[in-house]
């Protein structure tokens, strides 16, 4: 991220603007493409009093009609009840880190255990103010979230609140647009751009008065249709020029057209790195629920019948996989749907505690059940009015399917009636309920149409089904839809295909498609979905052979990879847990030393993510060699307690453990090396990370080999560390001149409460 430069300058000289209509449309491209300050065609500053309901001068009706034309898109949204604490509240963040840039949405939740960096919040009002009364405000402000936390509605949320006069007073005028509207240009001016977010602005003329500041949002950058190319666009200054609308969003950005407009842009982790950091004044990251707002979001969907909100609580808090993808509020809705049905679909007294899922897929396909929304399908009861569904369901997988499949490959999440067309969607079968659960449609600015799953994970759900399907059938590798073979290719093909591609994506985008696609494998997903969207056991003959394909992707890397632990998810869904199961028992015994292999490696990585045990505390002590914790240093650098006691770990592991302590990403916040052969060259190592290190809160030393030279190495970084409360030196061989390197270092830090 670029450094914000110091205020130097007072505000720009204004006159007097053109009177004509046609000339205060002028005034305002010109005053967007930054020639406000030349001569006479600067229109006049707009004079805001406290007096009028919108914030600006009662006189300027023409700035009020757009105002009132924001909040009247607003009408009847029911995300606009008032912003919660969550969005009203952004967190500060330094940057993306690489979990953001290169992992599934999904991924990072799991990842960071639901939990968010330590960081400085940001009030809503005061998103785009300086920091300091020495810096400017931001140009380029950047808002991260993953799928589902809520980054329309906090973008619909701010519109909501400046039309009303509540936030961003500073702003004369917001242009908000979403990369929805955009796709449905191919090539944009930036004088047409402002008209197609107010067309009334060519006939009555905008501007009578200066607008000195202006808002340009840009929401959901992960859904524009040609990802943005900063090092291969040519530069545009010409705001009547038309271009290709990334090329325009570029030249924005980069402040060849607009210079002296602030820009907001949304948009998930993973996209928002097209922007170079270089070109970003503030980035800020919408954090998900916390335990307690889990707790009121299910209690808000079920606000007649508190023991059910209790009750879907208690199956999500079972479920630690699950309950950590809680955190994103969309998820969190999807969840207590599905599982309020199923406690309405009871069969009946003895069955008065439903199994509860206890995985994505089991949940999803509670999900799809809700959607078919047939009673009789519950009691086990066949009826005409469930055939008639079943067969509908069918027809939409096949087809709205084939168009979430082909959308997850080609990264394409927003579709508009010439993709449906393109897939042969039948646009009437939109409109049933059924589709109804799984699509969002919404009118763009443009008069047309655009379609989006509800949430990512329910396009890579339906996508799985659809590609579990039709593997049966397929003569071509379904994912080119090329390469011609006869006979079929069958079933297991078609999922080695799925799964060496998912082994290959450097993003994780097919990850959860290929979960939802070994859950379907599972007996139980079989059981649910069997006669609406599966066909009976279909495919079941090959779970064993799955497995143990799944379980060859696991190859000897040097590091486990979050693909690898992927597998492990997989697994899990396919209802094959021996693997993860035998090396829960052997961290529990205490003989990980004898589980060397690349399977087992990958095991204990995606233990430490979804362990209720390695939560509290990731105990890896008793003989762990450095190979396995070499190859897991990827993972723990999201572990809050880590004990690493009794392995003989030497100076090349405190290396390498100093490298994740080092890094940006890093969570630990207590680690215990305790009783290894630690010297002074593994002390230095470990001191050069306190040096950088903000979240490390409590170190344990005691029983090493620490000498005077690494007794100073520590204390010259205790002066410098402002995070360390707890350190333990016991049974070192720090000396008299250790100790006194410490007891100096004690008076310049102010953190450390604890030292033995």
């Amino acid at each position: 991220m670029r450094k914000q430069e110091v205020r130097t300058g007072g505000e720009a000289g204004q006159g007097r603007g053109p009177s004509s209509p046609a000339g205060q449309v002028k005034a305002l491209v010109d005053l967007l493409a930054g020639k406000s300050s030349q001569g006479s065609q600067a229109p006049q500053t707009t004079d805001r009093t406290p007096h009028s309901p919108f914030g600006l001068c009662p006189t300027d009706s023409r700035i009020q009609k757009c105002q009132e034309a924001l909040l009247n898109r607003a009408k009847g949204s029911p995300e606009l009840s008032g912003p919660s604490p969550r969005l009203t509240n952004l967190l500060l963040v330094e940057g993306l880190t690489d979990l953001q840039l290169k992992e599934h949405d999904f991924t990072q939740v799991e990842t960071t255990r639901g939990g968010w960096h330590p960081a400085k919040t940001i009030a809503l009002d005061r998103l785009f103010l300086p920091l300091s009364r020495v810096s400017i405000p931001p140009r380029i402000s950047i808002t991260i979230g993953v799928a589902g936390v809520g980054k329309t509605t906090l973008v619909r949320n701010f519109v909501h609140l400046w039309a009303r006069g509540q936030v961003g007073k500073d702003f004369s005028l917001v242009l908000p647009l979403t990369f929805r509207d955009l796709n449905t240009h191919e090539k944009l001016s930036a004088d047409r751009l402002i008209h197609s977010v107010f067309p009334h602005v060519g006939e009555s003329g905008l501007v009578a008065a200066a607008l000195p500041n202006i808002l340009l949002i840009l929401d959901g950058l992960d859904e524009c249709k040609t990802p943005l190319d900063f090092s291969n666009t040519v530069a545009c200054t010409d705001p009547k020029k038309e271009i290709q609308v990334d090329h325009l969003i570029t030249n924005i950005i980069r402040g060849n057209l607009f210079p002296e407009v602030s820009v907001w842009v949304t948009s998930r982790p993973g996209v928002a790195g097209q922007i170079p950091g270089g070109l970003v004044d503030r980035m800020t990251e919408i954090r998900g629920f916390t335990e307690e707002e889990i707790k009121v979001c299910l209690e808000e969907m079920f606000p007649e019948d508190h023991a059910l909100s209790d009750w879907v609580l208690r199956r999500v808090q079972a479920d630690r996989a699950l309950y950590l993808m809680c955190t994103v509020p969309a998820f969190c809705r999807l969840a207590g749907s599905a599982l309020g049905h199923l406690n309405r679909s009871k069969l009946g007294p003895q069955d008065a505690e439903p199994w509860t899922p206890r995985t994505l897929c089991e949940l999803y396909s509670w999900y799809f059940r809700m959607a078919l929304g047939g009673d009789g399908q519950e009691k086990g009861k066949a009826s005409p009015r469930i055939e008639q569904v079943a067969h509908s369901s069918r027809k939409m997988v096949g087809t709205l399917g084939r168009l979430a499949f082909h959308g997850l490959v080609r990264r394409k999440y927003v579709f508009y009636e010439q993709d449906l067309k393109a897939f042969g969607v039948d646009l009437a079968l939109l409109q049933s309920a059924l589709c109804g659960c799984f699509l969002r449609r919404e009118e763009t600015l443009a008069s047309s149409t655009a379609y989006c799953f509800t949430h990512l994970s329910l396009q890579e759900f339906v996508a799985a089904a659809y590609y579990y399907s039709a593997s049966k059938r397929a003569i071509f590798d379904l994912f080119t839809e090329g390469g011609v073979s006869w006979p079929r290719l069958g079933f297991l093909t078609h999922f080695r295909s799925a799964a060496q591609r998912a082994m290959q994506a450097e993003d994780g985008r097919l990850d959860v498609f290929l979960r939802f696609l070994s859950g379907l494998l599972s007996p139980k997903v079989n059981a649910l979905l069997a006669g609406s969207l599966l066909a009976q056991g279909e495919h079941q003959g090959y779970r064993a052979q799955v497995a143990e394909l799944l379980q060859g992707c696991l190859r000897p890397n040097v590091a486990v990879c979050a693909r690898a632990v992927n597998i492990l998810h997989c697994l899990h869904e396919l209802q094959h847990t021996e693997l993860a199961r035998s090396v829960q028992e052997a961290m529990e015994s205490g003989g990980l030393a004898a589980l060397t292999g690349p399977q087992h490696r990958a095991a204990l990585a995606y233990l430490l993510q979804v362990s209720d045990a390695c939560t509290r505390e990731a105990n890896l002590s008793l003989r762990l060699s450095k190979g396995v914790l070499q190859s897991l240093l990827p993972q723990l650098l999201y572990c809050r307690s880590l004990r690493l006691d009794n392995n003989q770990f030497q100076d090349p592991v405190m290396e390498l453990l100093g490298s994740v302590l080092s890094g940006k990403d890093c969570r630990i916040q207590r680690i215990s090396l305790a009783e290894n052969q630690i010297s002074n060259k593994g002390a230095k190592a470990l001191a050069r990370s306190l040096l950088v290190n903000r979240s490390l809160t409590a170190l344990d030393l005691r029983s090493n080999s620490i000498g005077p030279q690494g007794a100073k190495a520590l204390a010259d970084a205790l002066k410098i560390n402002r995070t360390l409360a707890f350190l333990s030196l016991q049974s070192n061989s720090i000396r008299d001149n250790g100790a006194r390197s410490v007891a100096e270092a004690l008076a310049a830090n102010r953190t450390l409460s604890v030292l033995q």
